[in-house]
């Protein structure tokens, strides 16, 4: 799967937009996930909730981008992840799919040493990206997850910059091949890294049993 893409330079910086900041490691591939790489589209929502997610934990009534704002002065631990998996949930079943993958991305940011009592109810939300990719309806609006991922392994800072890209190449990865029709950035100089290379250093900077659990989420795609 390794290749390397280097066609030109990225596209000018994307207008900034009113809503918090996100951390500048999102803002590079958020246009991947948005209606800014798709002109002219509008963002698709179903007109009935989504089915839930099985991998991801009951979101509550009533959510915002609050439930995660407030952690913007504290340590990103064990509740700032739940948060981002309860509320990657919420706007699954609202029908925000793309949001949604970003909201789990801020989830594999967390800071966390991997015994955490919450890995063991809710573990690393591998699982839980293939489900949404593979489950997300044709005429919802999700962007394209490999670029976005692409930008965020590529342009990864810290902290814990190498276990975050190569989390995010991992997920790339469930990209590829959950939607295989989906083309990387060919403006992106980068070289795309074979499995072999991303499971290995998922054991070297991931946490215990990370790279067999992402192992066993990529090699059922496809399987039911």
């Amino acid at each position: 799967m390794s290749s390397q893409r280097c066609l030109g330079q990225s596209s000018a910086p994307a207008k900034r937009r009113k809503f918090p900041p996100r951390p500048c490691h999102l803002r590079v591939s958020f246009c991947a996930l948005t209606l800014r790489a798709i002109p002219g589209r509008e963002a698709r929502m179903s007109a009935v909730a989504f089915p839930s997610c099985p991998h991801l934990p009951a979101p509550g009534p009533q959510m915002d981008w609050r439930d995660l704002h407030i952690y913007r002065e504290e340590a990103r631990g064990a509740e700032f992840y739940r948060a981002c998996l309860t509320y990657a949930h919420h706007l699954w079943r609202r029908g925000l799919a793309a949001r949604a993958v970003l909201c789990l991305d801020r989830a594999f940011g967390a800071d966390l040493r991997g015994d955490e009592p919450v890995l063991t109810d809710w573990p690393l939300p591998y699982a839980a990206m293939a489900w949404l990719l593979q489950n997300c309806p044709a005429e919802v609006f999700l962007g394209n997850p490999r670029v976005h991922f692409q930008h965020l392994a590529g342009r990864m800072n810290e902290p814990r910059r190498e276990q975050r890209r190569w989390r995010a190449w991992a997920c790339w990865a469930l990209a590829c091949a959950a939607r295989p029709h989906l083309s990387g950035d060919p403006h992106h100089c980068i070289t795309e890294p074979p499995l072999e290379i991303i499971a290995a250093n998922l054991r070297v900077h991931g946490h215990p049993g990370e790279e067999e659990r992402w192992r066993r989420v990529l090699n059922g795609i496809g399987t039911g």
